[in-house]
């Protein structure tokens, strides 16, 4: 694994706030990192964890700066996106140490977001490739443009995850969303691909179903 490097993030979101509920991190078995979309704050990803029933896990979530992770689609190229991106990716870098201090290693840490910080949190999961406890991308892909290297390094070592989004979305073209799929799955990740027919930019009910059976086995 490449381990986090800046545990104290600088630029946009240098003092991103992170809300948590669940089990107190202190207490907690396992983890898992929510990354709330453009707009949206983390207090409404958040709220996504009342539809899970689990024990032991401890939900944390930080809040963008004015709402967004970086400016543009991320689909642009990676510098039109700087000095954002690299602030949120040192936030959940931030996020990670503070859980493994806690006791909790990345196998036991699932990193899950919705929109854009669906984006953020499979972009994160590559660069940061080892056995994570579980990646779940509702409704995003890998940030960059189509000709953006992707030679990550390291293995995500059969981690389960889930990409899962509408074959429609105006935000997300299912082209990024199926190639990202095969590139987590080239690094060693144990995908699963869903695209729904006719779906809006939404989070759905097998979505959520899919997290719930995740959550039964994190920190088993």
């Amino acid at each position: 694994m490449s381990t986090p490097t800046n545990p104290a993030p600088t630029g946009p979101h240098a003092d991103a706030p992170v809300l948590s509920t669940g089990t107190p991190l202190a207490e907690a078995q396992a983890a898992m990192i929510l990354v709330h979309g453009r707009g949206a704050s983390a207090r409404d990803i958040l709220s996504l964890t009342q539809s899970w029933r689990a024990n032991g896990i401890a939900y944390l979530a930080p809040q963008a700066a004015d709402g967004t992770w970086y400016p543009q689609r991320f689909t642009a190229t990676l510098a039109q996106n700087e000095p954002w991106l690299s602030s949120a990716l040192a936030t959940l870098d931030a996020l990670v140490a503070r859980i493994g201090a806690a006791g909790i290693p990345p196998e036991r840490t699932i990193l899950l977001g919705f929109s854009q910080g669906a984006c953020l949190a499979s972009e994160y999961a590559a660069r940061h490739a080892c056995r994570w406890g579980g990646v779940v991308a509702l409704s995003g892909g890998l940030i960059g443009p189509d000709d953006a290297p992707r030679d990550y390094p390291g293995t995500l070592d059969d981690t389960p995850i889930l990409l899962g989004c509408s074959d429609i979305d105006s935000h997300i073209p299912k082209e990024r969303v199926i190639a990202s799929a095969a590139i987590l799955e080239r690094l060693g990740g144990a995908v699963t691909l869903r695209l729904y027919p006719g779906m809006g930019h939404e989070v759905n009910g097998d979505e959520i179903a899919w997290v719930q059976t995740l959550l039964g086995t994190v920190g088993q």
